[in-house]
């Protein structure tokens, strides 16, 4: 009967998310898994029978599942609708990953609530979730998950200089690591300037000091 409790009802959740705003091939769709972890905030001790309750970012109201956390913090993995995988294997103007909403209560603990946590075909997607204690947010948490970088429309990257001025410090921030050539071996302690600088090749220096 437990494991029955814990089954998913593909054709509930075809119910639940028609009002998905997603092109006609309902048909198509593809499920993605979702395995949420709960923990005391500010460390790793996991929160049991925490309930986490799954619902639809376009329904907020109705609830998908709800699920209870075990003695380490994990509920259960559960599928949940997504978009045809078709839609993950290149740039699209259909949103590839569906977007749900979870809320997590425990006793002692705020609710945290977490909304747009996103979904992608064929793959799982484990959330982690921080609880604080009740004295410590008593009016609970929300994050908001933004759209992906890879879909959202988001201001193009600021072009910088190849070569970057060089700050007080003379140090100088490079875009990739560069292995030189040369690398130059004072010989003596740094104070000693009357110590002379030997030019080494760099693979050299590797092979016999390093």
């Amino acid at each position: 009967m437990e494991q029955a409790c814990l089954s998913v009802d593909k054709g509930y959740h075809m119910n639940q998310l028609k009002n998905i705003v997603y092109p006609a091939q309902m048909d198509t769709m593809s499920f993605g898994k979702l395995q949420v972890n709960v923990v005391q905030q500010g460390g790793i001790i996991p929160v049991s029978n925490a309930t986490v309750q799954i619902t639809s970012v376009t329904d907020p109201t109705t609830v998908i599942e709800e699920l209870t956390t075990d003695a380490i913090g994990n509920t259960p993995e559960i599928e949940l609708p997504a978009p045809p995988f078709e839609y993950s294997q290149e740039p699209t103007d259909v949103q590839p990953y569906a977007e749900y909403n979870i809320r997590t209560v425990a006793p002692g603990f705020e609710s945290v609530m977490i909304n747009g946590a996103e979904i992608l075909p064929q793959v799982t997607a484990l959330q982690p979730i921080s609880m604080a204690r009740a004295e410590v947010s008593p009016e609970g948490q929300l994050y908001v998950i933004p759209p992906h970088t890879l879909f959202g429309e988001y201001p193009p990257k600021i072009a910088e200089e190849e070569i970057k001025p060089t700050t007080g410090s003379g140090e100088i921030v490079l875009l990739e690591v560069v292995i030189p050539e040369f690398v130059v071996v004072h010989d003596g302690p740094p104070t000693d300037t009357s110590a002379k600088n030997h030019y080494v090749r760099y693979r050299d220096y590797i092979k016999n000091v390093a």
